[in-house]
């Protein structure tokens, strides 16, 4: 890896710190219920932002400029999301801009492209995924929400879960099976779905931290025209492959665990019982932040490992599995480190409690972290099969 930026990659890094300074006042409030996963009171602190991206095309920066992005290569959009995460702004296009995006640019039609696209940058459709079905998670394959064909149209019936956003998403990206004869990595279709078709129920999921961040979804004899099908028909799994690759350097996450770890370390030097910081009162917190601050180290390295493969023009596997998995740990870690730092007060919620309860909250939610977007335990499959070469079982 070469850590060090060309001159063109310098220029831009720079243009993107001068745009921060000059046209952007960061909203830690909208980073915070990003963070929380509050996404529609973060969309509506947010439209400004929007407003100043869209005029150089940073809504959604590696689409072609034909679609509305500004075309950059892989490490410049990389130096954009790292900046913008160092100085804590939220990203503003949500599953839109980084996943169903993209797939139509890729796979989906003329008509699907000028239908979608653009409703994507402006920011007038929010979108969420319907893949996860209470039976199939990490195996997703084994998916049984059916598509049968009527007419013109597909009549949809069957469930999702943990679908992130659909309490207020237009439009939903899902894979349903259009051939149960087929076998299971075969005979599924991607379809488009609009959000109000007669038969949708959304059932917002509480999670342990009081947050509505996932929900589960009913379909129940849901009319969806042909023409929404993005790629061919039953080859919905290669669709919905390529959904699953964009974007897969997590640097976002990386500096975003690097800026927790610096606002704890403030909190423990400042805060004191009988004149006494917290680090002084609790000598093992002292090794334990040390470590974290390692390990959100070795994070930022992985991430840059996965970009540089993508430069290179590989696509990184096991790579990207390997981040996930030690991003997604270390989230945990780095939570825990905040409810011994913190003390009895990491037991309060809410703006007046110390660091605004952040590590409450994060305490319970990254409980999922590891669940989410992949077990650990398929992680460790990925990188013991593919990246190690070891049999599998």
């Amino acid at each position: 890896m070469n850590f060090q930026d060309n001159a063109e990659e310098a220029a831009f890094r720079e243009e993107v710190r001068t745009f921060i300074k000059t046209e952007i006042k960061p909203d830690e409030q909208a980073s915070e219920l990003a963070e929380r996963g509050m996404y529609r009171g973060a969309f509506e602190r947010l439209k400004g932002l929007r407003e100043k991206l869209a005029t150089r095309g940073w809504i959604a920066a590696a689409w072609p400029k034909e679609y509305g992005g500004a075309g950059l290569d892989v490490m410049r959009q990389f130096i954009m999301n790292e900046e913008f995460a160092q100085n804590r702004i939220p990203p503003v296009g949500g599953m839109g801009t980084s996943m169903v995006g993209p797939t139509i640019i890729t796979h989906g039609n003329e008509e699907q492209k000028k239908e979608h696209l653009s409703r994507i940058l402006s920011g007038d459709v929010q979108w969420c995924q319907g893949f996860s079905e209470p039976g199939s998670g990490s195996d997703l394959a084994s998916l049984q929400t059916r598509a049968v064909k009527d007419g013109d149209d597909y009549v949809i019936n069957g469930q999702k879960i943990w679908t992130s956003g659909a309490s207020h998403a237009h439009w939903m990206f899902m894979m349903a099976r259009t051939d149960p004869d087929a076998p299971k990595h075969k005979g599924i279709s991607y379809f488009l779905l609009d959000m109000k078709s007669p038969g949708v129920e959304v059932r917002p999921l509480t999670n342990l931290a009081n947050q509505d961040m996932f929900n589960e979804v009913f379909f129940t004899d849901v009319r969806v025209p042909a023409k929404n099908i993005v790629g061919e028909l039953n080859r919905g799994w290669y669709v919905g492959t390529t959904t699953l690759d964009f974007e897969r350097s997590s640097i976002g996450s990386a500096v975003g665990l690097k800026l927790q770890l610096d606002g704890l370390v403030k909190y423990a030097r400042e805060h004191q019982t009988d004149g006494t910081s917290r680090t002084a009162q609790l000598g093992s917190v002292k090794t334990e932040l040390v470590d974290r601050y390692v390990e959100a180290s070795v994070a930022k390295l992985m991430s840059y490992r996965v970009v540089t493969m993508q430069a290179k023009g590989l696509i990184p596997n096991h790579e990207a599995s390997m981040t996930k998995l030690f991003a997604s740990e270390l989230t945990q870690r780095i939570s825990r480190t905040g409810m011994k730092v913190l003390g009895l007060y990491g037991q309060l919620w809410g703006d007046g409690a110390p660091m605004k309860g952040r590590y409450e909250s994060s305490y319970m939610t990254s409980l999922s972290s590891t669940i989410a977007g992949g077990t650990s335990e398929i992680q460790r499959n990925i990188i013991a099969s593919r990246g190690l070469g070891l049999p599998r079982d």
